[in-house]
């Protein structure tokens, strides 16, 4: 049973106990959370995908998002910046007819101006530089989810930092979630058995398909 101080936790069908937003239903929600979410990510195009994902989810659930992610990466080329950059009007025609992701002209145009702005970052340190050089100090990890925050001063110079450089669908808000997305920060509660496993080397446990 969760602790009464503690009503964000869940404990899924397969025993383990976590956060609460991915729910017990929905097992491949629960394995982001278990496998992805707050573990340190590194690498051009990992991060670009992270950030172009977030400003997708805008007004979206993630569980939408997250579920289309391999039509994403089909649709821009597994976020290599140097292809998605050189996508043109047609490109964008293209994927606006396609079913596999969300189709949004706006968000669509925000990833190749993400992808011709991460090819301007590699002459000033890359995209990664500039992500974990905002990384923020560790503060006491959060009981319930009303601890965590939705935006931060580092959020809200990092969106400052990449509108400047040319990215789009980055404001602080966005810019937070891809920071707990990205390992930026551990937000997993207090008693979520992640919390600080993405540096204690914690063995995940396995995954239990429901419907």
């Amino acid at each position: 049973m969760n602790d009464v101080r503690q009503p964000d936790l869940t404990v899924g069908p397969d025993g383990v106990t976590r956060c609460g937003w991915p729910g017990i239903h929905h097992a491949d929600y629960r394995d982001y959370h278990d496998r992805e979410w707050g573990k340190p990510v590194h690498g051009e195009a990992a991060l670009l995908e992270r950030l172009c994902l977030e400003g997708f989810q805008t007004g979206l659930s993630w569980l939408v998002i997250l579920r289309k992610r391999p039509g994403f990466r089909r649709a821009f080329a597994d976020f290599d910046a140097e292809v998605v950059a050189r996508y043109t009007e047609a490109d964008v025609q293209r994927l606006l007819t396609d079913e596999s992701i969300v189709r949004n002209r706006r968000k669509i145009e925000a990833t190749v101006a993400n992808a011709r702005a991460t090819l301007e970052l590699r002459e000033h340190g890359g995209l990664e530089e500039l992500l974990w050089t905002h990384a923020p100090e560790p503060t006491p990890r959060p009981r319930v989810f009303a601890d965590v925050p939705t935006q931060t001063t580092e959020s809200e110079l990092l969106a400052k930092r990449l509108r400047k450089v040319g990215f789009e669908q980055v404001g602080p808000t966005t810019l937070y979630a891809a920071m707990q997305a990205c390992g930026l920060v551990d937000d997993h509660l207090v008693g979520c058995f992640r919390a600080g496993s993405s540096r204690s080397g914690a063995r995940l446990p396995e995954m239990r398909a429901t419907s």
